[in-house]
């Protein structure tokens, strides 16, 4: 598509950046070539990788990389799970942003100013040290980094109640087409002045620009939290009770589902101790201060005894903590049960899940799968996993093509085809279904407007 990058571009970067910055070692390059993508998407090895350390290498970069038609793949922690971070051209450069990891608090106007590398687990840390909470909290959060998780608008089991990355994303300086820099939003939080580009800029999956700082929102770290754990002997009650609890005066901070083959797939791994027996279960958090926590595990025992559920309530942080391990576990353990696994963040409306989820055993009885569903339920964004056997080549046709039918499924509930891994490569030809025509069309020319050239990211979301 770009043909081959002739040496003047590599040595134009380096020149502006510095030859520390900019790596051409083939180990670096195919190291940075792969990301978490858990199947095989295109790929290609980048003729070198970047590592700016200020907005000012981030601009000379993009401008030398636009006068060269130099194709820009921007990478946090390589962590995503669609391939929006691998690069799809030789000719290409992937940007590491590792070395941009310095923010600043600002404690009463609660907000922080945030390099794109800053680890997303050490920021959480530093603030909650100071009173504060940055709710977003992906599973990758240990490693993945602020400036992935903007563009990939990145979700977690505490977004039922807090929302996604997007909600505390105050404003952005972002690098566009020939180096030229933009500045959005303020450090305020009522903003209403032109177009919301911040907003744009957030779940983009760097096909717009690169992100060299940003404004974060912080607020008021909660007092106290409790845990409950509901096990269910029937799978359909588990949409119901969900139901119940999000009408019933109840506003949880996370709501998260596990079907039982990934309850036995986690005590296969690392046991903590959960029932092999029930068909489903439901972790769920309430935070606030004591008296509030107090109430609602009262009200949460209450709904789901009423329901003939089982409910048990962790008696200390060790308690709980070992229930949200098992939950973090689940990527690692459905590792060992197949060597194979396509795994989908769909999300429904919450009033269809009782009858969705039969439906979503019934597509993997279809296609003789196994499959394993959890995620965050009470928002409707399930985690559907088809495992397989990569040696055997028809049963992984069988997985793909069952894939089709679970966002087919989605999108006639009126759902989406991802809440929060984003749309990458893997998603692509979905993306269409979801937006219909015109609106892809219009996917196009707001891509093709911040980026003429289509050098950022290309290949990624949007297909021109």
């Amino acid at each position: 598509m770009f043909g081959v990058l002739k040496r003047n571009g590599i040595d134009r970067l380096s020149k502006a950046l510095g030859s520390e910055k900019v790596n051409t070692s083939i180990v670096e390059r195919k190291l940075y070539s792969y990301d978490a993508t858990p199947i095989p998407v295109e790929r290609e090895v980048p003729s070198a990788v970047v590592f700016p350390e200020s907005k000012e290498d981030v601009q000379k970069l993009v401008e030398v990389c636009y006068e060269e038609n130099i194709p820009i793949f921007a990478r946090g922690a390589g962590s995503g799970l669609t391939g929006g971070a691998v690069p799809t051209s030789s000719k290409g450069v992937v940007v590491s942003f590792e070395r941009m990891n310095r923010f600043e608090v600002n404690v009463d106007n609660t907000t922080a100013t945030v390099q794109p590398g800053v680890v997303t687990y050490e920021f959480q840390q530093h603030v909650e040290k100071l009173g504060l909470f940055y709710p977003p909290d992906p599973s990758s959060f240990k490693y993945s980094t602020i400036g992935g998780n903007i563009a990939e608008n990145a979700g977690g089991p505490r977004c039922l109640k807090y929302g996604v990355t997007r909600e505390y994303v105050l404003g952005i300086e972002a690098v566009i087409k020939e180096g030229k820099t933009i500045r959005t939003g303020n450090p305020v939080i009522k903003d209403v002045a032109g177009y919301d580009i911040t907003k744009l800029f957030v779940g983009s999956e760097g096909t717009l620009g690169l992100v060299s700082e940003a404004t974060l929102k912080l607020i008021p770290k909660p007092p106290k939290r409790a845990t409950a754990l509901a096990l269910f002997e029937r799978l359909e009650d588990v949409g119901s009770a969900v139901t119940r609890i999000m009408t019933g005066g109840i506003f949880p901070s996370a709501l998260e589902f596990m079907d039982r083959d990934a309850i036995r797939a986690v005590e296969d791994f690392k046991p903590v101790g959960l029932p092999r027996d029930v068909e489903a279960l439901l972790l769920i958090e309430v935070d606030g201060s004591e008296g509030a926590v107090r109430e609602q595990i009262k009200q949460i025992e209450d709904v789901l005894s009423s329901m003939g559920v089982k409910v048990k309530t962790a008696q200390s942080e060790e308690e709980a903590q070992k229930l949200w391990t098992a939950r973090k576990n689940l990527g690692p353990a459905l590792g060992n049960l197949k060597s194979g696994k396509i795994n989908e963040d769909i999300v429904f409306p919450r009033i269809y899940l009782a009858e969705a989820l039969p439906r979503l055993r019934e597509i993997a009885k279809r296609y003789d799968l196994m499959m394993v569903i959890f995620g965050h339920i009470g928002d409707g964004n399930l985690h559907v996993n088809f495992l397989y056997d990569k040696a055997n080549k028809e049963e992984e046709e069988r997985a793909e093509r069952a894939v089709d039918e679970v966002f087919e499924l989605a999108l006639s509930y009126h759902g989406s085809i991802t809440g929060e891994h984003g749309v990458g490569l893997t998603k692509r030809k979905f993306l269409k279904w979801q937006f219909g025509e015109t609106g892809y069309e219009l996917l196009k020319g707001i891509k093709l407007l911040f980026d003429p050239k289509n050098l950022f990211n290309p290949g990624k979301v949007i297909e021109l």
